[in-house]
């Protein structure tokens, strides 16, 4: 559900631009740094000061040089590893100490409510195949091309809602299951017609659908491109039908959509 996921790298990307150098780890806030994080690993080895009944976190005995690696060793460790350890040490009813805050101080100000994801874009292993979905059984209109490996496409002359490019993907698979990416790419239709005329351009071009529902909020049909892509089609609701509990929330639900229904208003 909701609008287009973020799209990809433009024609520009393929070469960095002079200019500064990337800031490096050590150039990082003192709390954060990989330093920072290096020196509070190796305090805890020392432990607290001696004095009496003191006791040392790392048996004295060790040379220095191993409480050194040590320290250096639990500094890149990542953080859910210290998540673990403090689930583990919690569920055995330990003392767990809390970790330090490292993250970035989070802005008050939100995003401007006018920002809207514009377009999506897409890495293909095909060109003209994937032309032959988003073109022909979609019906988004070309706008431009770059040669023969990329294409930008859009609704109603803007300048892409969708781009397709082989940069890094010509003749490429499938992404494999169980691996991170774009999970769909959702076109937001004005009017439930609209949605319907759709829906009767892919059963016309025999594209299988992979579900369709009812979410209360919209109506959507899902479906794959030639690349494996995922690919909602959608309607919204008018926001005073969108469900509700009773304190006000969204109470978005997944029911079967009938689609004779919304096939029939295609005319």
């Amino acid at each position: 559900m909701g609008e287009a996921l973020v799209g990809g790298a433009s024609a520009f990307d393929v070469a960095r631009p002079p200019g500064p150098p990337l800031p490096s780890v050590r150039g990082a806030t003192e709390r954060g740094s990989v330093r920072a994080r290096h020196a509070r690993c190796l305090a805890f080895a020392r432990g607290p000061a001696a004095g009496p009944g003191a006791r040392s976190r790392w048996p004295m005995a060790r040379p220095r040089g191993r409480r050194r690696a040590w320290a250096r060793r639990m500094t890149m460790m990542p953080r859910t590893h210290w998540r673990r350890r403090a689930l583990a040490r919690t569920s055995a009813g330990m003392e767990v100490p809390a970790m330090p805050d490292t993250s970035p101080e989070r802005t008050a100000a939100a995003i401007h409510p006018g920002t809207r994801i514009g377009h999506v874009h897409l890495k293909v292993a095909d060109i003209e195949r994937a032309l032959g979905f988003w073109r022909d059984v979609i019906g988004l209109e070309e706008q431009q091309r770059y040669g023969d490996q990329a294409v930008f496409l859009s609704a109603g002359g803007y300048h892409h809602h969708i781009a397709l490019n082989t940069w890094e993907s010509k003749g490429g698979a499938w992404p494999p299951p169980g691996t991170t990416g774009l999970f769909h790419v959702a076109l937001l239709y004005p009017s439930r017609a609209a949605l319907a005329a759709a829906l009767k351009r892919l059963l016309d071009a025999g594209w299988p659908l992979e579900g369709a529902s009812d979410h209360g909020v919209s109506e959507a049909l899902y479906l794959r491109d030639p690349d494996g892509n995922g690919v909602e089609l959608y309607r919204d609701r008018p926001e005073a039908e969108w469900p509700r509990d009773a304190a006000g929330r969204l109470a978005m639900h997944t029911k079967r959509l009938d689609l004779g229904a919304l096939l029939a208003e295609a005319g």
